[in-house]
């Protein structure tokens, strides 16, 4: 049975991030609306994303986005040590980003290996020797700033967690620059296409523009689409619909919010575009849709 964990009460509202060491035993399948980024320390065990499962080991980084849904199997009982970081996708606003001057080198959602989905968690991130190093003393070090709580402390460890994202991505691009030297224009657009995507994933319920999504990554609208197109095979609005469509969903399978309220949360002020929308790429309405899992959860619970 999937749980949903809607926020973790370590996390408050001005300041929506936590960061832990410790020792990870089995855990049951499960979501949340915030990013969990982790870090292997030591020891062995199994990551099941999605329902396929995946090794893992000491060195392994990997970051669960919100909605998906994974679990932990511990062989033998012996519980591997990781560095958990929760945070909230505001935890780092773009504007700041920007500002540093750091958005076209940042792949912010798809930090290694969140290029495809189908493949991401077949090519782990694993760090070694001073790599590995880097980021244990920069996971430590926020540690010991959410700890001790001294004054500066929110601003130090958002600094460091940028610090830190950028070091991964840069470790990925590395990683796949070895693996495949001869292209690397193409390695370029994949990544840049896969950041647009997931900026789009997290900034769904915002107005978005052609012309703005061009601004912040340093593009032109024409190469925007055409970036988009080559690795969605979607138009750059075509691929926000998509990406809002399944949020509609997800929000109408796990709450009780009228179809009106869904469709303001997914970014859409016209209720009727967004019926007739849901319905061309569903093929039922929001509210039959609603329905339907209705009467399967019935149905299965019955059985």
């Amino acid at each position: 049975m999937k749980s949903m964990i809607r926020s973790s009460s370590l996390m408050k509202d001005e300041f929506p991030f936590w960061i832990t060491r410790l020792a990870q035993g089995d855990v049951p399948e499960h979501g949340h609306e915030f990013v969990e980024l982790v870090y292997v320390v030591r020891g062995e065990g199994l990551h099941i994303f999605e329902g396929t499962e995946y090794e893992l080991t000491a060195g392994n980084v990997f970051i669960i986005n919100p909605g998906e849904t994974h679990a932990y199997t511990v062989p033998n009982g012996e519980p591997m040590e990781i560095v958990n970081c929760l945070f909230m996708p505001s935890f780092i606003p773009d504007a700041l980003l920007k500002e540093l001057e750091i958005t076209a080198s940042m792949d912010y959602f798809y930090v290694h290996p969140f290029m495809k989905q189908d493949v991401r968690f077949n090519h782990h991130l694993t760090l070694h020797g001073q790599d590995a190093v880097s980021v244990l003393v920069l996971l430590d070090s926020m540690i010991r700033e959410i700890g001790n709580r001294a004054p500066g402390h929110m601003t130090i460890i958002r600094l460091q967690m940028i610090e830190l994202l950028v070091l991964l991505s840069r470790y990925y691009s590395l990683m796949h620059q070895r693996g495949a030297p001869s292209s690397p224009r193409r390695l370029e657009r994949e990544i840049t296409a896969r950041r647009i995507h997931g900026y789009m994933e997290r900034n769904f319920d915002k107005k978005m523009t052609l012309e703005s999504l061009a601004g912040l990554f340093n593009v032109s609208m024409r190469q925007l689409n055409r970036l988009v197109r080559q690795e969605f095979d979607q138009s750059v609005i075509d691929l926000l619909h998509s990406i809002r469509i399944e949020q509609a969903k997800r929000m109408l399978t796990e709450s009780d919010e009228k179809v009106i309220t869904v469709a303001a949360l997914v970014g859409y002020d016209d209720p009727s575009f967004f019926s007739r929308l849901f319905l061309r790429r569903v093929g039922c309405p929001p509210s039959q849709y609603r329905q339907a899992l209705d009467v399967h959860a019935v149905y299965r619970e019955s059985n």
